[in-house]
């Protein structure tokens, strides 16, 4: 089964992984826009960093894991409509890839890992540990949003890979 972890927004990022193994963990693909140059989610591309993947794995499941998020307190309405634009962009996509969708709250995968309460890095350093042959491409602070996604389709792998 290739499982598809999504840690979604601007600065997010795609883990692909393979019967718990990890394949490989991209960045969010964005493009700018306007004449402010804002950053947003560059769907065609990430279309194909998915499609390229899954074309690899003939006949094989897939299941696109998708972190819930919702609207959080002080956050501005522009960086609000923003993030709801993005995880709209991944929904949309999924939809139109006919890929099967399976959201999860921060929350919950935080809590299964043991990261309530803690640091953003935390992730990193929790996803070093389950996956050391991966650190190499966890080293810098900006790696987080890698561990997120990582984290995040090894929560599916982990607490569903019975269900199947």
């Amino acid at each position: 089964m290739l499982i598809i972890g999504i840690d979604p927004g601007i600065s997010g990022s795609v883990c692909f992984l393979k019967d718990g193994k990890i394949l490989e963990v991209v960045e969010m693909p964005t493009m700018t826009e306007g004449k402010k140059n804002k950053r947003q989610v560059n769907g065609s591309q990430l279309y194909n960093e998915i499609s390229k993947r899954i074309n690899k794995s003939e006949n094989q499941d897939v299941r696109v894991v998708i972190e819930q998020v919702s609207a959080m307190p002080g956050q501005g309405v522009t960086s609000m409509f923003n993030f709801g634009q993005s995880f709209g962009i991944l929904k949309g996509l999924c939809s139109a890839m006919q890929l099967p969708m399976y959201f999860v709250r921060p929350a919950k995968w935080k809590k299964y890992f043991n990261l309530i309460n803690s640091e953003k890095d935390a992730s990193r350093t929790r996803a070093i540990e389950i996956f050391p042959y991966f650190s190499s491409q966890l080293s810098k602070k900006k790696d987080s949003n890698k561990a997120d996604a990582i984290l995040i389709a090894s929560f599916y792998y982990e607490t569903y890979k019975t269900d199947d």
